[in-house]
């Protein structure tokens, strides 16, 4: 596949996506850019913006095997990995899979559920496998989470841990619509009714197994200069000076946004790497890894704000 039809059909997801999601193409195009660089994705996000609608159509365009896990307090590790159950009829254990068991996995309201059952992710998150009695089993090379979590619960919600945190290469944050783009929703879903589906709205398949394979493979030959690498590591070392932060990124952030924004060039059709690509991935990649200063947090400083001041203070290459 050629960079100009990575591009193509990047943009032909996009164009599928909006017949069902409107107004959400930044995150779409990070969606791709996790994907084609194998990562996770976090969306946070009020309730009702559309966040499992977007990972349903965005599933259905690529042709992955889509499944769906609704997280609650009382939900147990075994329920997403699955279990060795006793087979009577031939008197042996067999695996009964859970739903982690698919190329794009939906992981809703994650911080509902304790700890102890996020953690069963975590494996399958990184790589891409889970253990269960000592046995090994693989996953899809392709899977991904995309987990959403609403930031406006108070009661019964577990924030998720730093160390599951860092597995996720973007957090997105989903805010409601602008006037226009929620006239636009309402004129499309206010007459129809009932729960909105990818398939009801058209959303059609633009590409298969192969297809995403060979846009994969695309991106591994986008060139990193070294200029650039020192950029990325310039700027994710200055998280760790940085007065307003208590905790800054590690180097697997680096590398994650090195990867990402290749993933990013060769979906504008490019074979190279530019700072703009870095900049642009940065906030996302960035937002969740880095934990402000109590002193910070007094003075409603946000995570975003920092990212964007050390953006403009770390020299970019030219």
């Amino acid at each position: 596949m050629t960079l100009d039809e990575v591009a193509a059909l990047g943009r032909a997801i996009d164009g599928e996506v909006a017949k069902a999601v409107v107004d959400q193409s930044p995150t779409v195009r990070l969606l791709l850019v996790a994907l084609l660089s194998g990562g996770h994705v976090l969306l946070e996000g009020p309730p009702g913006t559309a966040k499992t609608l977007l990972a349903q159509s965005f599933a259905r365009t690529l042709g992955l095997d889509f499944g769906r896990i609704q997280f609650t307090p009382d939900l147990m590790p075994g329920d997403i990995v699955g279990a060795n159950l006793f087979n009577f009829q031939t008197s042996a254990f067999a695996l009964t899979k859970g739903p982690v068991f698919c190329e794009l996995l939906l992981a809703d309201e994650i911080n509902r559920t304790p700890p102890k059952t996020q953690a069963a992710l975590l494996e399958a998150m990184q790589e891409r496998a889970i253990t269960l009695d000592g046995r090994t089993e693989r996953l899809s090379d392709r899977f991904t989470v995309v987990a959403t979590q609403n930031p406006i619960e108070q009661q019964g919600v577990y924030p998720l841990p730093e160390a599951q945190l860092d597995r996720f290469l973007f957090k997105i944050d989903i805010d409601y619509p602008s006037e226009a783009a929620e006239r636009a929703i309402v004129g499309q879903y206010g007459a129809a009714g009932g729960v909105p589906r990818a398939a009801e709205q058209g959303v059609a398949q633009v590409a298969d197994a192969a297809a995403l394979a060979a846009a994969i493979e695309t991106v591994r030959g986008v060139g990193l200069v070294e200029p650039i690498i020192d950029y990325v590591v310039a700027l994710v070392r200055a998280t760790r000076a940085h007065g307003d932060l208590a905790s800054g990124a590690s180097p697997r952030a680096a590398s994650a946004l090195a990867s990402a924004a290749r993933a990013a060039a060769a979906l504008d059709g490019r074979d190279y790497v530019i700072p703009d690509d870095v900049k642009a991935l940065a906030a996302p990649l960035l937002r969740h890894r880095l934990i402000l200063s109590p002193a910070a947090e007094i003075d409603g400083r946000r995570v975003d704000q920092v990212v964007a001041e050390l953006i403009e203070s770390v020299e970019a290459p030219r």
